[in-house]
């Protein structure tokens, strides 16, 4: 199992219907992009020096599933607008043994 975790910092011009239309982008992955077995994402509630503003994860049986959802069109399209929402994006992907 590969758990893909996304950390994202937004600009500081974001606005409230840009990050609706993010959540609203992945929200529709998981019914698109069959290889995702699991996916929640969210914003940060606790705002400290270093915070993020948002992460995701998302769970695949292993890593040619991950491949196979990062070249996906569908995720594509959320990615254009992470890039251009986010100053800073960072990401873990890890084989979990649990």
């Amino acid at each position: 199992m590969i758990k893909h975790i996304v950390f994202f910092k937004f600009k500081p011009s974001i606005t409230e219907n840009e990050i609706a239309k993010l959540k609203k982008g992945l929200s529709a992955l998981p019914g698109l992009i069959p290889e995702i077995k699991h996916y929640e994402f969210g914003r940060n509630v606790i705002h400290s020096e270093r915070s993020y503003d948002f992460a995701l994860i998302a769970i695949f049986d292993d890593l040619n599933s991950l491949q196979r959802y990062s070249k996906h069109p569908e995720h594509q399209k959320v990615l254009k607008l992470i890039n251009e929402i986010s100053d800073s994006i960072k990401s873990v992907d890890l084989e979990s043994v649990v």
